[in-house]
């Protein structure tokens, strides 16, 4: 069951070194402190996280299974990073998938989870009222993230957090239009009494409506 963390400063703590790591050196990668074709030097990446050459070498494994790093043996790994039509095609996945996940969320949802999807809602509503944008997007992450839980398709749960996690780096320095609380609140209270009214159907829709609106206003 997911927690209410996201809500917290401290969530960051509640992750291992290693995540923290792989984190790391995935943003620096989306962000494009880490450029295309660059070599990720593993005893440089030793130093600077504290960790031995075997952690290191799981963590690029991983990255490499994501698409960011490429291994090439006897040579070392190398940056591949991303361009926008891999941008674009995970939003485009985000719009196919999403709506099945709440379509399922809404049949599958337990108790537990429904009293957290209403104080995120809560949590949503009062900081669009005083118009928190930091504090209203790691809100809309943790609304997001309690509905792929409440799928309970771990594999579902994990290729949606993982397009998350690239379109957000990736986009860091996007500028959010003046209606963008209000508007994201309404999109995200349509999803909500879907499951207030318990109709996968509708919950679906509203899904598709609000993962398309996200990646118009990217561009």
């Amino acid at each position: 069951m997911i927690s209410l963390d996201f809500l917290n400063n401290d969530y960051e703590d509640t992750k291992s070194p290693a995540q923290k790591a792989e984190e790391s050196i995935a943003i620096d990668i989306l962000t494009g402190v880490l450029k295309p074709g660059q070599r990720l030097a593993e005893q440089a990446l030793c130093d600077k996280y504290s960790m031995s050459r075997t952690p290191i070498r799981e963590i690029l494994g991983r990255l490499a299974s994501s698409g960011l790093v490429n291994i090439i043996p006897n040579r070392g790994a190398f940056v591949s990073g991303v361009t926008e039509r891999d941008i674009d095609d995970y939003f485009y996945m985000k719009i196919l998938l999403y709506p099945q996940c709440v379509k399922w969320a809404v049949e599958r949802i337990t108790d537990e989870e429904m009293s957290a999807l209403e104080e995120t809602f809560a949590f949503m509503e009062f900081y669009t009222a005083t118009e928190d944008l930091d504090k209203m997007i790691k809100i809309n992450r943790g609304f997001e993230a309690i509905i792929y839980n409440a799928s309970h398709n771990p594999e579902l749960e994990r290729t949606l957090l993982r397009y998350d996690f690239f379109i957000r780096y990736a986009n860091y320095d996007i500028k959010y239009p003046l209606n963008y609380l209000p508007t994201v609140l309404e999109e995200h209270r349509a999803i909500f009494d879907a499951f207030k009214n318990k109709k996968p159907e509708a919950g679906a829709e509203a899904a598709q409506i609000h993962s398309y609106r996200s990646m118009l206003r990217r561009k």
